[in-house]
């Protein structure tokens, strides 16, 4: 059917508001009791920190704020195009409770979801109602009209004088058809506002939920920052790429093609000579087969790319000189990016602990929880592990802030060291 006709504009129009009116009507019938049973458990949660309970029940109750703001985000982008930011400050993981109660109470973005709590269970609350009130109301008027006035006159609002409709005194026919004309007049804004008035709450939310021009500015610059750490990652690795390539699988090729020359003249003078020349090749050309497999693996490994992040992580242990245990609970897969950054990371982790901790043993734990790819790594080695700049530990916080990922490193003299990591990301 051709909607471009003015009766299917009109129906996608009548469409457009009976829609917006539905969505404020259950943005209304939510928007109220969550707002004030997580601004309850706010105020309660905060007021028990001196006792020390809330110490621990703060940041469950924060995240469940902010999933709620989340979630509010979402509706207004899906629903009336409204964009509304965010900037929260990543914590570090494996953050205590203290740390991660004062951590967020800190953070400007999660005080404008608890200062966002009380506006949308007032103003919010009204914002959303009116769509759905100013167009079924209309209605009201056109049922007063079509005889509706008689039982309400008969009742106890005519016992006790007119029922008013607006500002109409409803008393009998032609005071009821005059609210009928009301009702078209509310209709007829109704069609021209509703749209509008829903959108009208989602902008309400952004005043409140969304950063300043400052926090925007400093999101920025960490985006900037990343960025340009990983365009030095990249160049690195491709430098390092082409140097194993020309120090190694191109230099046995050379030396193969080569030995293969000198086999030509020598094949009928000296064939003793020759047999050895062509072993030495074949064991040149094994060399460079495994030199370039090695390279392959170091690029993108094949097996993160075939079973995903748990499996390879596994293979990687399975390599180790000293025993490892892995534990995966991942219920999909992350992104390839995401992935292998998550890959690299752990293999600079197990590569360090070999090398440097002098460990005989290492437990690695993955899963994802609340949107988080969680990553621990431990080994019961000698400890004293620090993020200094340029070790392969600040490579690996490089690595992790392109994705707005943390790194928490926890290696006390003696040990035992623990390394977390904290990618958000999703699973498909």
């Amino acid at each position: 059917m051709n909607t471009n006709t003015p009766s299917g504009g009109a129906r996608e129009r009548a469409r457009e508001v009976l829609l917006a009116a539905v969505q404020g009507l259950v943005l209304a019938v939510a928007v109220l009791p969550f707002s004030v049973l997580f601004l309850v458990l706010t105020l309660l949660s905060v007021a028990l920190i001196p006792l020390g309970v809330g110490i621990v029940t703060t940041p469950w109750v924060l995240t469940a704020v902010r999933a709620l703001a989340d979630n509010h985000r979402e509706i207004a982008a899906r629903w009336s195009g409204v964009r509304i930011e965010s900037a929260y400050r990543p914590l570090p993981a494996g953050a205590n409770p203290w740390t991660r109660t004062f951590g967020m109470l800190r953070d400007p973005q999660v005080r404008r979801d608890v200062l966002w709590l009380p506006v949308n269970m007032t103003a919010g609350f009204a914002t959303a109602l009116l769509p759905p009130v100013l167009l079924f109301y209309s209605f009201e008027g056109f049922a007063l009209a079509a005889g509706l006035w008689r039982p309400m006159a008969d009742g106890p609002y005519g016992e006790n004088g007119p029922y008013w409709y607006g500002f109409v005194p409803v008393r009998g026919q032609a005071t009821a058809l005059a609210a009928g004309a009301l009702g078209a007049v509310i209709l007829v804004v109704a069609w021209r506002l509703v749209p509008r008035l829903l959108a009208v709450h989602f902008k309400l939310a952004r005043a409140v939920l969304a950063p300043g021009p400052g926090e925007l500015a400093e999101r920025v610059r960490v985006l900037t920052e990343t960025r340009r750490d990983a365009v030095d990652t990249s160049a690195a690795e491709l430098r390092r790429i082409e140097r194993d390539l020309h120090d190694g699988a191109q230099a046995r090729l050379v030396v193969m093609g080569m030995d293969l020359s000198t086999v030509e003249s020598l094949i009928d003078t000296d064939p003793e000579q020759a047999r050895r020349l062509i072993a030495q090749a074949r064991k040149n050309s094994a060399e460079a087969l495994g030199e370039l497999r090695d390279l392959v693996r170091g690029i993108h490994p094949p097996v993160l790319a075939e079973r995903g992040l748990g499996d390879a992580v596994r293979a990687l242990a399975l390599r180790l000189p000293i025993p490892t245990e892995v534990t995966v609970d991942l219920p999909g897969r992350a992104d390839a990016p995401v992935e292998s950054a998550a890959y690299f990371a752990v293999s600079e982790m197990l590569t360090n602990a070999v090398k440097h901790s002098g460990a005989d043993r290492v437990w690695v734990d993955l899963h994802h929880a609340d949107g988080m790819l969680r990553i621990a790594v431990t080994d019961n080695g000698r400890g004293g592990a620090v993020i200094a700049p340029g070790s392969g530990l600040a490579g690996v916080e490089r690595r992790l802030g392109t994705f707005d990922g943390v790194l928490a490193v926890s290696s006390p003299a003696g040990g035992p060291t623990m390394a977390t990591m904290e990618i958000p990301c999703a699973l498909s």
